[in-house]
């Protein structure tokens, strides 16, 4: 399974790697969206983005919009994992078209069930 974690925060990419290589996943890193966007089209195939919401250069919610465009990510799920709690950014997010939304600060069984319940399957 592949993974691509979108974080401005270096140590948050960190962070989220190791939870994800831990959970059987091949992660690659970005810290913007604009960066995500170019890894996705090096990646090929990846079956679940993590992406923080506050970025520089462009922000999780404007990657969002550009990866839910483009009809060949179609299958590609998207968490948003942010520090943004409020109702309005949650809605705002799984209306623009992300899978789910986990809050910061998480831990590795946070992520590994809504990895579950988004049927992503990991090792």
């Amino acid at each position: 399974m592949r993974a691509l974690v979108v974080d401005d925060s270096r140590a948050m990419r960190v962070l989220m790697t190791r939870m994800l290589k831990e959970i059987g996943f091949d992660v690659q890193e970005a810290g913007d969206g604009r960066e995500a966007l170019t890894r996705l089209r090096e990646m090929g195939e990846v079956d679940i983005v993590l992406v923080d919401w506050n970025m520089p250069e462009m922000d999780g919610l404007e990657f969002l919009r550009a990866v839910r465009a483009d009809r060949g990510w179609d299958d590609i799920r998207v968490m948003m994992v942010t520090t943004e709690c409020g109702m309005d950014e949650v809605m705002s997010a799984l209306q623009e078209g992300a899978d789910d939304y986990v809050m910061k600060p998480f831990d590795k069984e946070i992520i590994r069930e809504k990895l579950i319940l988004l049927g992503v399957p990991a090792a």
